[in-house]
């Protein structure tokens, strides 16, 4: 690889204090194109059963679009909102012959062989892209708290403690069609980072804490440490927690 840098990525899971894991999570590496990578969250709602149906429909219809993307010729941004897309309308089918309300979020990011990246999300899981320890950017949620943010009526702080933080103004299997946030990097630096997390890891943390642990563990501690941490915070009320970690570390 003449990038200049060589991929190492984690995921993990954890039902936090939960009874059963609503959660899912997923790196795919592309099957013919070699640094082609998908990593996808899923935070499943709806029941028992229905949350976890709808976020597994969620990774069963990324893996299967994923699976017949072509890199060198397929547009990347079209094919993630088709993810988006087709999963809503799946959701939506299985809730008609069930007697839940099965909805999810998703938060996907995509990296082309060439270094390229994009990502798509709905609903409060998010994506974040570090440069070493500092925050470049990341997704804004789909939520009634984030409503407020915007309209200046609190913080982003405040928004964390709100009563109603929870509250989602759009995400997979409702009624309306779900509301899409997407983004592209033209080019992936070595030591930028990319994490998708559910909010049952980012509630926990702000952006120079995530930071910070990104850039000086591996993936796979970073994984570790930030579960780990998340559910000391939570004081035995914690949610699920997943997350994907990818990591361009530069070449000695």
């Amino acid at each position: 690889m003449s990038k200049g840098y060589r991929i190492t990525a984690s995921t993990g899971l954890h039902k936090g204090d939960r009874d059963y894991q609503q959660d899912q999570v997923n790196l795919i590496s592309h099957h013919r194109a070699s640094g082609c990578l998908l990593g996808i969250v899923a935070d499943g709602m709806g029941g028992r059963s229905g949350g976890r149906k709808a976020s597994d429909q969620v990774m069963m219809t990324a893996k299967q679009l994923f699976e017949r993307y072509d890199p060198g010729t397929d547009d990347a941004a079209a094919m993630l909102k088709q993810v988006v897309e087709e999963a809503h309308i799946v959701i939506k089918l299985t809730a008609v012959s069930s007697e839940e309300e099965p909805h999810s979020t998703l938060a996907a990011f995509l990296i082309n062989p060439a270094g390229d990246c994009y990502w798509v999300h709905t609903g409060d899981s998010r994506i974040y892209h570090f440069h070493g320890s500092k925050l470049v950017r990341r997704t804004t949620d789909h939520s009634y708290v984030q409503t407020l943010v915007d309209k200046g009526e609190i913080t982003d702080e405040e928004a964390n403690v709100h009563p109603q933080a929870n509250i989602l103004v759009g995400c997979l299997g409702t009624e309306e069609a779900p509301p899409i946030g997407e983004h592209f990097i033209e080019q992936l630096q070595p030591q930028d980072v990319l994490i998708a997390c559910s909010d049952g890891v980012w509630h926990h943390f702000n952006p120079s804490e995530m930071g910070s642990a990104l850039s000086m563990l591996s993936p796979r501690e970073a994984t570790e440490f930030l579960i780990q941490k998340a559910r000391s915070r939570a004081h035995g009320s914690g949610d699920n927690l997943s997350l994907v970690i990818v990591k361009l570390e530069p070449l000695a």
